[in-house]
């Protein structure tokens, strides 16, 4: 055995690997099925890999950027930084793993990460030792990375550390673990080359097994509201005025990707102040949940906070809802009531599907925006208010001023301070922190315990496409946690139901050695040279084209992937880049 052999055993969703000879360089495994994924595009000046855009950079270019940002940010946050930087790469991996190895052992789709950390140029990854059993929640991995680029341009600019630096590598680690086995997993290196060591060394554990995780995971927390509750601390977080705030479930969010900590910045940037704020996103992005964050965050945090859905009350109704009702005002108002302006008084008011407006109460809501006062149905005197106002909506309001279903002036009241929070399939690095989350939320709520999930539910989960974004994930995970048997692992079907499932591919090995699809609940299926063959007599019969059918093919996987390029150029067989180039082409026929 030489020295870069493994000890290796598989046995369903389960990885065993122990280095015969630590610390020896590795050979490349077999990574074509990952370099065909690889598309130049230099007449576009575009790299591609998969439907991800790639950039090529000098590695002094490297170092010269990380010099930078030490020298302007300090070293702590250049650290955190350079981690979520490689940590959201980390996890796009993962998603690209899962789906170039589709349907192959697990072990197969694991290595995806530590190939393509060496294609990319940061290091050759030696596994020392891998012990992970999904369905039993075991998880430890221990590395080498040889020649390690990062501790290559920490050295280069400023010498020998007395840390380990290769942080954008360890925070890529961190990612790819993460997001393909669907729980927090957390690295730390060891020993480093940048700090005097022969190699640099990682290890990798779930959170909850690091004794003091706090510094290293960090990076994940750029404000203190973000993943309060994935690592134990001994203080809360604090408020805008600095005064401890009591951590609950509703005290922080949870998520890892750019998108969402972009749109999580400007909300702390917002909040101290009295202006008005607008959420845009789809159903189920979480609006509300931002929207209370941001009054917990502000001034006003000792105030009401009430909310309204403009959607869910009838019209006639939402006048009185918004600002109150006079006795005697209409039929059936026996008692003068206050409405949700004045019970939010010194707080702070909430108007979800706010494009659902009427346009009179358009009118009296731009008033009391203006002029902070607000006059009940059926009233005759103003009464002033002192409320923040954040609206939410799902609709294109730019658009809905255009064609005249809301008013400008209004929009633009509301429009001070837009905050888009993306979907959730924009911001798939959140998931597994999302449902490691949800986990702990509902075996708390429903009193029931279970080690992981399967291998299968862990590919599903990564492979779903959340229409209904965080609210259908958080309902999926619950669904998973109540029909689960005690101390059983969660699997697909127990959270996948009513939804469509992600299918699973089943490899199989033809006469001549070669892995394709196969679907064993047919017996008997036609070659796919004699389905090819019928379906080019037919085309030919008619008359068709060559251009035509490439158009007519084209046309029906992008209408198959409801638009989404991508996923019609995987069906395809041709890279987005190539895609997008001949339906241009194409156009207007």
């Amino acid at each position: 055995m030489s020295s870069t052999d493994k000890a290796f055993s598989l046995k369903g969703a389960t990885i065993h690997i122990e280095s015969t000879v630590p610390g020896a360089v590795p050979k490349m495994a077999d990574v074509r099925d990952i370099v065909a994924r690889l598309r130049f595009a230099p007449e576009d000046g575009r790299i591609w890999l998969d439907d991800q855009r790639m950039l090529m950079i000098h590695g002094s270019v490297f170092s010269a950027l990380r010099r930078e940002m030490i020298e302007t940010l300090d070293i702590e946050k250049a650290r955190s930084l350079l981690m979520r930087v490689g940590y959201s790469s980390g996890a796009r991996d993962a998603s690209l793993a899962a789906d170039i190895r589709a349907g192959q052992s697990l072990d197969e789709i694991f290595a995806v990460g530590p190939q393509l950390h060496a294609l990319e140029g940061f290091a050759a990854v030696e596994s020392v030792k891998i012990q992970i059993d999904v369905e039993r929640g075991i998880h430890y991995v221990e590395q080498i990375w040889h020649d390690s680029a990062e501790a290559s341009a920490h050295i280069e600019v400023f010498g020998m550390a007395s840390c380990p630096v290769c942080w954008m590598q360890v925070g890529y680690a961190s990612g790819f673990n993460s997001a393909l086995f669907g729980r927090p997993i957390l690295f730390r290196e060891v020993e480093c080359r940048g700090a005097g060591a022969e190699h640099c060394r990682i290890i990798g554990k779930p959170f909850e097994e690091w004794s003091d995780a706090e510094a290293e995971s960090s990076f994940l927390r750029p404000e203190d509201f973000i993943n309060t509750a994935l690592i134990r601390r001994s203080s809360p977080f604090k408020g805008v005025d600095g005064e401890a705030l009591t951590v609950s479930e509703k005290d922080f969010m949870v998520g890892a990707s750019s998108g969402f900590f972009a749109a999580c910045h400007k909300l702390q940037q917002v909040a101290p102040t009295n202006a008005t704020v607008l959420l845009l996103g789809e159903t189920g992005v979480g609006k509300e949940r931002f929207a209370n964050m941001l009054h917990r965050l502000s001034k006003r945090c000792s105030g009401p906070f009430i909310a309204l859905n403009c959607a869910a009350i009838p019209e006639n109704l939402l006048e009185s809802e918004l600002f109150g009702v006079e006795r005697g005002a209409y039929t059936g108002a026996g008692e003068s009531r206050k409405g949700r302006f004045e019970r939010a008084d010194t707080g702070t008011l909430f108007l979800d599907e706010i494009g659902t407006l009427n346009e009179a109460a358009q009118a009296k809501l731009l008033r009391a925006l203006q002029e902070r006062t607000i006059e009940r149905v059926g009233g005759s005197s103003t009464r002033p208010v002192d409320v923040r106002v954040v609206a939410a909506t799902n609709a294109d309001l730019a658009n809905a001023v255009k064609e005249g279903r809301f008013r400008s002036d209004l929009f633009y009241r509301l429009n001070v301070i837009p905050i888009h929070i993306p979907p959730l399939r924009e911001r798939r690095d959140d998931i597994s922190l999302l449902v490691d989350h949800f986990i702990r939320k509902f075996s708390k709520a429903h009193e029931k315990s279970m080690p992981g999930f399967t291998s299968r539910a862990i590919t599903s989960l990564l492979a779903y496409s959340y229409p209904g974004n965080v609210r259908e994930l958080e309902n999926i995970i619950e669904r998973g946690v109540i029909m689960v048997p005690e101390g059983k692992p969660i699997d697909r079907h127990h959270l996948f139901q009513s939804e469509v499932q992600p299918s699973e591919t089943i490899l199989e090995v033809d006469k001549i050695g070669i892995m394709k699809p196969t679907d064993q609940s047919i017996v008997e299926r036609p070659s796919d040279e004699a389905i090819a063959g019928d379906l080019m007599e037919r085309a030919l019969d008619a008359g068709f084209s060559l251009e035509f059918l490439e158009l007519a093919a084209m046309k029906e996987a992008v209408q198959r992937c409801a638009g989404n390029l991508s996923q019609a150029a995987r069906i395809l067989g041709v890279s987005r880049a190539q895609l997008a180039y001949r339906l241009e082409k194409h156009k207007g026929e």
